[in-house]
């Protein structure tokens, strides 16, 4: 699948102390084609904070591990450095310094143990200002930024948004635009079954704390999501 005209391929930057890993992710990464092109590699945080200048990647892949060093404590320096999304790949199990590297700014987490085609769907979710982790660690996130004393309406609220993939946008804003229409109606306005209607529903009342319509038309109307 080639990248829409016009429109400049995802530049990744990938971070392990494995050669063979890196190795293995440039040869996965140009399997898109035209969607992403590998910028630089790195297999330490002190190359790749002095590579990152140079390179200018929109995406980092980051192993956590890094010769024994927990990356995510370079994470404060490489946004100073940077622009560039942070999706965590890891083959560590533990949760917690999962979750302190999103609270210091990574944009995702997914393991190495996941398909080639969930990776790099990841990449391009995370480029598109998506936050791809799972539903327990998005709640410990939350829960964390609620009980440090910032603003639960401005942080934790920012963490659920843009938990929300581009179609689930879509359909948040088509229940919206057709308040007091019927579930036929409006999944027939999307393209989809009903059933299909309710399934992404479900999904989505769960990212949002939404019990029903009218509270997903109560939140999308306070944060902004009936626009577009």
């Amino acid at each position: 699948m080639s990248a829409p005209t016009g429109r400049p391929p995802i530049r990744v930057m990938i971070v392990d102390d494995h050669k063979s890993v890196v190795w293995g992710l440039e040869r996965l990464v140009e399997s898109a084609g035209a969607r992403m092109t590998v910028v630089g590699t790195a297999n330490s945080c002190a190359d790749m904070l002095a590579g990152v200048g140079a390179a200018q990647p929109d995406i980092i892949l980051l192993d956590l591990d890094l010769n024994g060093q927990n990356a995510g404590d370079a994470l404060p320096d490489l946004q100073r450095l940077s622009q560039a999304q942070v999706l965590i790949l890891t083959g560590g199990r533990d949760p917690q310094v999962q979750h302190e590297a999103i609270l210091k700014g990574a944009r995702g987490v997914i393991g190495k143990d996941e398909s080639a085609e969930l990776l790099l769907h990841a990449i391009e979710c995370v480029h598109a200002g998506e936050v791809w982790i799972n539903r327990m660690m998005m709640a410990k996130v939350i829960g964390t930024l609620s009980a440090g004393g910032r603003t639960p309406g401005a942080d934790a609220e920012a963490v659920r948004i843009a938990s929300l993939t581009a179609r689930e946008r879509e359909i948040v804003r088509a229940v919206v635009h057709n308040r007091g229409a019927k579930s036929l109606a409006i999944a027939h306005a999307l393209h989809i079954s009903e059933h299909t209607l309710r399934n992404h529903l479900t999904t989505i009342y769960d990212k949002l704390g939404a019990r029903n319509r009218i509270d997903l038309f109560a939140y999308a109307v306070e944060h902004g999501l009936a626009a577009g």
